[in-house]
């Protein structure tokens, strides 16, 4: 009963209490009991022997059993003996067991009964419980010896059963008394505790402890970050999947649990913020060669830091993280620039409507749509994937936008990857590429780029040149390297997301540049089409 899962763990607690208690408790009190009721009849013995001692020295009893005289004197002293005594009676015999005295002066000179007075007779001294005339007593014999050594009787004490069995159970009322007592003690000790215990666990249950447990134990592993923690000495308490993969990467295929994180990470911050308390957020860490970006927080607990935890992902993966929101930037930026250059044409549009110049405003129309028309069906002629060429088209609006003449080639021709995730490496390569060409012309006096892509046995070319001031030679030999760039500023990370493109995609790239004449970029990518493209 005690784990029956309806049961809530506070009553489980009581319950298991009480029942260790109470059996604690019966079980003393069976062992006293046995105690009381064999130190009663060892203690009622002893009492009886050594009142039959002292009867058997009297010289009355001496001389009237030697002499068969004073029978009535001995009866006297025998009763005045058994009051001061406090016992049920004493009983005087000669050799032939015939009584000299007894309680009940009609039973004197009658024969003793019970049976076990033969030993005594014989001259032994001893204790018997046998049944008299009065019933069941403890009866202590002692012999009657003359000063020459002759035994001329026996002197027998009693006390009735009955008597030592009342004194049995006024004992075991105190101790059944006590048992009442510390039972009540072990209840309330027993509440106490279960109270203690749940606010302990804040008021849950073991199983609903165990369900949350399990349930953040399967969150944690399947967090995509690493999760790793130390206590305040800086050993392992918890890692996660991602963090043993990561761990695996670099040939560690042990588990770190409990084992000190200097083992592992051998530049942790961890022990830092163990000892500072404070977060240290985009760290750079290196696990054994594998690169990752963490965050390390300490773990406090009623004001002490207890700890620390990590987390981190892998470089590498944030980079291609960082590469992907790149090209969805370039996507943003592109319906940007097509938004703008529409809003522009929209307020030409209003203000011939205030002029009332409808026939100017007619042609306007006429013209727009006819050149919007025209560099639709060029672009989707050209580029038969939608997505690519919706993004040439902004691109197109872009440069209109910041007054750079740009030029789709006439031989373009992009027909549809079998792949449509090559698309979203290209919008990279192209944005990038077609974004360093704008900046490389801001400065000069004739601004021109041209695209120009085409594809011929299984490989798509991109050809992106400007008429920009060109690439210094101390630039161009770390070009594609993170932050090297020919402009000032937080630049250099284009070309170095479109390398990382191309070595996904197996493309290669490379560059031209004549200094004051312009840059041309070419780009070769592996491009399986769909049939009929």
């Amino acid at each position: 009963m005690f784990f029956n899962k309806s049961l809530k763990l506070q009553t489980k607690i009581m319950l298991l209490t009480f029942a260790v208690v109470a059996a604690a408790l019966l079980i003393t009190n069976i062992l006293i009991s046995q105690n009381i009721e064999f130190d009663a009849q060892k203690g009622t013995a002893r009492k009886a022997a050594s009142v039959a001692h002292l009867i058997v020295k009297s010289p009355l009893v001496i001389e009237g059993l030697a002499q068969e005289k004073n029978i009535d004197a001995m009866q006297t002293y025998a009763n005045e003996s058994r009051i001061a005594a406090e016992v049920e009676y004493i009983v005087i015999l000669d050799m032939q067991g015939i009584r000299k005295s007894h309680p009940d002066f009609e039973k004197i000179g009658q024969q003793f009964v019970g049976g076990d007075e033969a030993d005594a007779l014989a001259g032994k001294e001893y204790v018997s419980v046998a049944k008299g005339t009065l019933g069941d007593a403890l009866r202590a014999f002692v012999p009657v010896f003359t000063p020459e050594g002759k035994q001329v009787g026996v002197v027998v004490v009693g006390v009735l059963m009955d008597n030592i069995k009342i004194l049995e159970k006024g004992t075991q009322k105190a101790l059944f008394l006590a048992i009442i007592i510390g039972m009540m003690i072990g209840m309330i000790g027993a509440y106490l505790l279960s109270k203690n215990v749940k606010n302990i666990l804040f008021g849950l249950e073991p199983e609903a402890i165990a369900n949350r447990l399990e349930e953040r134990n399967a969150m944690l592993q399947s967090v995509y970050e690493g999760i790793l923690a130390v206590d305040s000495h800086g050993v392992i308490t918890l890692v996660n999947a991602e963090t043993i993969r990561i761990l695996g990467l670099t040939g560690i295929d042990d588990s770190p649990v409990g084992k000190s994180i200097t083992n592992y990470v051998p530049n942790t911050n961890l022990l830092e913020v163990i000892e500072s308390g404070v977060a240290q957020v985009d760290q750079e860490q290196d696990f054994h060669g594998s690169p990752v970006i963490a965050n390390c927080l300490p773990m406090i607990v009623n004001g002490k830091v207890v700890g620390a935890i990590s987390t981190f992902r892998d470089k590498t993966e944030v980079k291609d993280l960082a590469e992907q929101l790149t090209g969805v930037q370039d996507y943003v930026d592109a319906l940007r620039a097509r938004a703008h250059e529409f809003m522009n044409q929209l307020h030409v549009i209003l203000g011939l409507v205030k002029l009332k110049s409808y026939s100017q405003l007619a042609n306007y129309i006429n013209k727009i749509a006819s050149e919007h028309e025209e560099e639709i069906s060029f672009v989707t002629k050209r580029i038969r994937e939608p997505l690519l060429a919706g993004f040439i088209l902004s691109k197109l609006s872009l440069s209109r936008e910041n007054n750079v003449i740009m030029h789709l080639a006439e031989e373009t021709y992009v027909p549809k990857p079998w792949n449509n995730e090559v698309i979203h490496e290209m919008v990279t390569i192209i944005g990038n590429l077609v974004e360093n060409a704008f900046d490389a012309v801001t400065d000069s006096p004739y601004k021109e780029i041209e695209l120009h892509m085409y594809y011929d046995k299984g490989i798509l070319s991109i050809h992106v040149s400007d008429t920009g001031e060109g690439i210094s030679p101390e630039v161009s030999s770390s070009l594609f390297e993170k932050g090297i760039s020919s402009k000032e500023g937080n630049r250099g990370f284009g070309l170095h997301l479109v390398q990382r493109s191309l070595e996904r995609l197996g493309g290669t790239i490379d560059f031209e540049s004549r200094p004051g004449e312009g840059t041309i970029f070419m780009v070769n990518i592996p491009y399986e089409v769909k049939e009929g493209t």
